[in-house]
């Protein structure tokens, strides 16, 4: 809306405050719906216009010309990206078709289907495990970096369904429950194993994590526990 930026679903997302497409189409139309000209610079109200135009879109895509940046390093690319293509789910009662266009190299530019590209960027850098070693150099700041990556792909999970469960599984042995990450964040950053933990069991409880290992829930449920611990007895001696 005019004088704010985003489109609000990061609220909805960190609230825990929705329930399916329908919740992020209405912030979305709500936060968007706005119509800026010449003879308008501050903006008026177009929420009927927008909702007509997006019943009729079916191709949701988003362009990027460089490598610095992925879908999983800020949240704008599921409140924009992810909640355009829930938006249009929810208005239009079909799933669209998501892109990303990646023209780092203008010669040669490529079109990837979004889970394709979730993909990608899961296995070059999610997963990475010189990601993530060099990233735990970075102690309090990269144990951080880390909870925010989980953070960003629950919210394009959320949004566009992109996330699989084996993903779900690999990111919880690797981010919370292997010994040597625990030892990390206990030393550097326990909020942000408590953060990870508590978001990778909420992707659970809401099915999009639709068929957990049991053994691996049960240690995250232990680990947030003992997280809640760890965080009590600093707070006391502080």
């Amino acid at each position: 809306p005019p004088g704010a930026y985003g489109i609000g679903i990061l609220d909805l997302i960190e609230a825990q405050n929705w329930k399916d497409e329908h919740d992020f189409a209405e912030c979305y139309v709500n936060w968007g719906g706005f119509a800026y000209s010449k003879r308008s610079p501050e903006g008026i109200e177009a929420k009927s216009e927008f909702t007509h135009r997006l019943t009729t879109v079916e191709v949701a895509i988003h362009n990027q010309d460089d490598r610095e940046h992925d879908i999983f390093d800020s949240d704008d690319y599921f409140q924009f990206h992810g909640g355009l293509i829930a938006t249009i789910k929810a208005l239009s009662g079909k799933d669209p078709k998501g892109y990303f266009g990646d023209s780092q190299n203008p010669a040669a530019p490529k079109c990837r289907d979004i889970k394709e590209e979730t993909l990608r960027v899961y296995r070059t850098r999610v997963v990475n495990p010189k990601w993530l070693e060099s990233i735990k150099q970075h102690g309090y700041k990269g144990a951080s970096e880390m909870a925010a990556t989980v953070d960003y792909l629950f919210g394009f999970d959320a949004t566009a369904n992109v996330v699989s469960d084996f993903m779900y599984e690999e990111i919880a042995q690797q981010y919370t429950l292997a010994s040597a990450t625990q030892e990390f964040y206990k030393s550097k950053n326990p909020w942000a194993q408590r953060g990870v933990s508590e978001r990778l069991l909420e992707a659970a409880q809401r099915g999009m994590w639709a068929e957990p290992d049991p053994d691996t829930l049960e240690a995250l449920r232990q680990t947030l526990l003992e997280c809640d611990a760890e965080l009590e007895g600093r707070s006391e001696l502080s």
